[in-house]
C-alpha cells in the first residue's frame, strides 16, 4: 500500500518570520497599511482636537460679546448691587440658557461677580485674572475655575460713552468639547478599517502576484539563484547573450564579450549599434531562421542559437567553431592529399613498371631520357613557382596545390604577370586565402574536359593583388553579391559540418586588411576572383619593387 504524499510545511525564520516571498510580502504590506491607517487616525484627531477647542472658544466669545453688546446689561450693572435676585443676573441667567452656555459671568472694574450660575458666588472676585479684559482685549482661552476646565471667552463691558465698566466672561463646558471629539472617532475609525481593508486586499493580490512570478521561493533562494546565474553565467565557455524586446542587450557574458569584440558599456545599448550591420547582427536579432546558424564575427567562426523568451525578448548563445572549422579544413585537405598520394602511388608504379622494363631489355639511353622527362616536369613547376612568389609559405601551398591539381586533371598555370617579393605583412592570412579560392576553383573545374584555373599575385606599390580564374560553370550574376556571405554554397556539406565559411573569410580578411574582394566573369567564361589587399608588403619594398619592374621592362624591351 502506498503511504500517501506527505505535505511540506514552509520553513519559517527565527523568531517566527516566514521564508517564502509571499508571505513576507503579504505581512509587510498588511503591516504598512496598518501604520499609514493608524498614522493617518492619529493625524487628523489631532488637528480636530485642536479645531474644536478654537471653535469652542471663539463661541464663548461670540456670546460674550453679543451680551457685552446690550446697553441694558452696563445700565444695569452701574444702577443696581450685586445681589442673586439683580436685574444683572436675571440678564445673564437668561442668556446663558438662551445659548447653552456653562456660565456667564458679568463683573465690574474690581473683579466682582454681579452674575454667577451658582448665586453663593455673586458679589465675590473671580478665580480668573480679568486684567486684560478690563485693559480693553478681547481674550480666548482654555483654563479652570470655580466650575472646572471650560473654553472661554472674555470681552470688556462699556457703557454708552464707551467707558469701561466690567467685563463679561462666557465659558462653554469643556466635556461637551470632549465628547464631540469623541463622537467623531467611531466614525474615523470606520473610514480607517475600511481603507485598511482595502489596503489589505491589495496587498493579497500584489502578493498572490509575486508568489506566481517567484514561484514561492525566498528571499534567500532568490539570491542564492542570482548568485549561482552569475557564476554560471560569466564561467561557462558559451557566449551568452541576452535581448530585451526592443532588441536592447541586457546581458552579456564574458565569453560573449570576448567572441563579439565588445566590452561590458554594450550593455542597455541596441543590438545594430552595437555590432554594426551584417550577418552576425541578423542572426542574434532573430532576422535570420534556423538552428546552428554559421556567422563569422572578425577573424572567428560563430554557431549561434536563438530562443524567443516570453516578454518578447530573446537569449542566444554563441559557440567559437574557428578551431573546428579549420580541423576541418585540415581534414578536407588532408584527405585530399591522400588522394594525390594514392594517385601518385599508382602513377609511380606505372613509372616503376614501365622503368624496370627498359632495363631489362637493356634500352639504358631509353631508361636514362625517361627518368629525365619525369623529374624534369616536377622540377620545373616547382622552379616556376618560386622564381615568380618569393614567399616560401605561398609558393609551398602553390605548388601543393599543382600537384592536386595535376591528379585532378586539371591545368594550374601561373599568370605571367605574377610576381611577388618575400615581404609581405602576413603570409597566412594569405595562404589562407589562395588556399580557399584555389580549392573552390579546383572544386568547380574538376571532372570537365579542359579544366583549367590561373593564378595571379602581383605588386602593385605596397599592394597584393590576387586573382584566380577558372573555365568551370561560373557564378550567375545575381548570386555575385551573396558569395562572401556566411553559410552560401552550392556544395554538398561534408562529413564534418557545413560549408559556405572558405569565401566568408575571404571577404572577412579583405576587409580587416583595408581591402576588398569580388567575384565577375572570367574572360573564357567561369569565374574569376580578384581579392585586394592593400599595404600587404612592407615600407622597405616600395624601391625595391620600382627597380623590379624596372628590370623587367628593360628585359622586355630587349626581347
Amino acid at each position: 500500500m502506498t503511504a500517501p504524499p506527505t505535505r511540506t510545511t514552509p520553513r519559517r525564520g527565527r523568531l517566527g518570520w516566514p521564508r517564502r516571498v509571499f508571505s513576507q510580502v503579504l505581512l509587510m504590506q498588511l503591516a504598512i497599511a496598518a501604520g499609514v491607517a493608524v498614522l493617518a487616525t492619529g493625524l487628523f484627531l489631532a488637528p480636530l482636537s485642536a479645531q474644536l477647542d478654537d471653535q469652542a472658544m471663539r463661541r464663548a466669545l461670540a456670546i460674550a460679546a453679543t451680551t457685552a453688546a446690550q446697553p441694558q446689561v452696563a445700565d444695569d450693572l452701574l444702577a443696581s448691587r450685586p445681589s442673586a435676585q439683580g436685574p444683572v443676573q436675571a440678564d445673564a441667567e437668561r442668556i446663558r440658557r438662551a445659548t447653552g452656555a456653562e456660565y456667564v459671568v458679568i463683573m465690574d472694574t474690581r473683579g466682582v461677580r454681579w452674575s454667577h450660575t451658582d448665586p453663593s458666588e455673586i458679589g465675590q472676585v473671580v478665580s480668573t485674572d480679568p486684567t486684560d479684559a478690563l485693559a480693553g482685549r478681547d481674550v480666548m482661552e482654555i483654563d479652570s475655575g470655580t466650575l472646572g476646565r471650560s473654553a472661554r471667552g472674555k470681552v470688556p463691558l462699556r457703557d454708552a460713552g464707551g467707558r469701561i465698566v466690567g467685563a463679561v466672561s462666557v465659558g462653554i463646558e469643556y466635556d461637551s468639547v470632549r465628547a464631540r471629539l469623541l463622537n467623531a472617532i467611531p466614525g474615523l475609525l470606520a473610514y480607517a478599517g475600511g481603507a485598511l481593508a482595502v489596503g489589505a486586499l491589495a496587498a493579497y493580490l500584489i502578493a498572490r502576484r509575486i508568489h506566481k512570478q517567484t514561484r514561492d521561493l525566498a528571499f534567500s533562494d532568490i539570491s542564492g539563484l542570482l548568485a549561482e546565474r552569475e557564476a554560471m553565467l560569466h564561467s561557462i565557455r558559451e557566449g551568452v547573450v541576452a535581448l530585451d524586446g526592443d532588441g536592447r542587450i541586457r546581458l552579456l557574458n564574458d565569453e560573449a564579450q570576448r567572441l563579439l569584440g565588445v566590452g561590458p558599456e554594450a550593455g542597455g545599448r541596441a543590438l545594430d549599434e552595437v555590432l554594426g550591420a551584417g550577418r552576425t547582427t541578423d542572426v542574434l536579432a532573430g532576422r535570420v531562421e534556423g538552428t546552428d546558424l554559421l556567422t563569422v564575427r572578425g577573424h572567428r567562426v560563430l554557431v549561434a542559437n536563438r530562443m524567443p523568451t516570453d516578454d518578447g525578448g530573446a537569449v542566444a548563445t554563441l559557440r567559437d567553431r574557428t578551431e573546428l572549422e579549420r580541423l576541418g579544413r585540415e581534414l578536407d585537405s588532408t584527405r585530399g592529399l591522400i588522394d594525390a598520394l594514392r594517385a601518385q602511388d599508382h602513377e609511380h608504379a606505372n613509372r616503376l613498371h614501365t622503368l624496370l622494363g627498359l632495363l631489362e631489355l637493356e634500352l639504358y639511353e631509353e631508361a636514362v631520357e625517361f627518368i629525365t622527362e619525369v623529374v624534369g616536369v616536377h622540377r620545373a613547376t616547382a622552379e616556376q613557382v618560386t622564381e615568380k612568389v618569393r614567399d616560401p609559405l605561398l609558393a609551398a601551398v602553390l605548388v601543393g596545390k599543382a600537384t592536386v591539381a595535376a591528379e585532378r586533371a586539371v591545368a594550374l598555370s601561373l599568370s605571367p604577370a605574377t610576381s611577388l617579393p618575400d615581404r609581405l605583412v602576413d603570409p597566412r592570412g594569405l595562404v589562407t586565402v589562395t588556399g580557399n579560392l584555389l580549392d573552390n576553383a579546383l572544386d568547380a573545374t574538376a571532372g570537365s574536359p579542359g579544366a583549367a584555373v590561373e593564378v595571379e599575385l602581383r605588386a602593385e606599390g605596397r599592394t597584393v593583388v590576387l586573382r584566380v580564374r577558372d573555365n568551370g560553370p561560373g557564378i550567375p550574376a545575381e548570386h555575385r553579391e551573396l558569395v562572401f556571405t556566411e553559410g552560401w554554397t552550392t556544395k554538398e556539406p561534408p562529413a564534418h559540418g557545413k560549408r559556405g565559411l572558405g569565401l566568408a573569410l575571404v571577404g572577412r580578411f579583405a576587409e580587416r586588411m583595408g581591402g576588398s574582394a569580388r567575384v565577375g566573369a572570367g574572360p573564357g567564361g567561369g569565374a574569376e576572383f580578384t581579392v585586394v589587399l592593400p599595404d600587404a608588403l612592407s615600407e622597405a619594398l616600395e624601391q625595391e619593387l620600382t627597380d623590379d619592374r624596372h628590370r623587367r621592362e628593360a628585359a622586355e624591351e630587349a626581347r
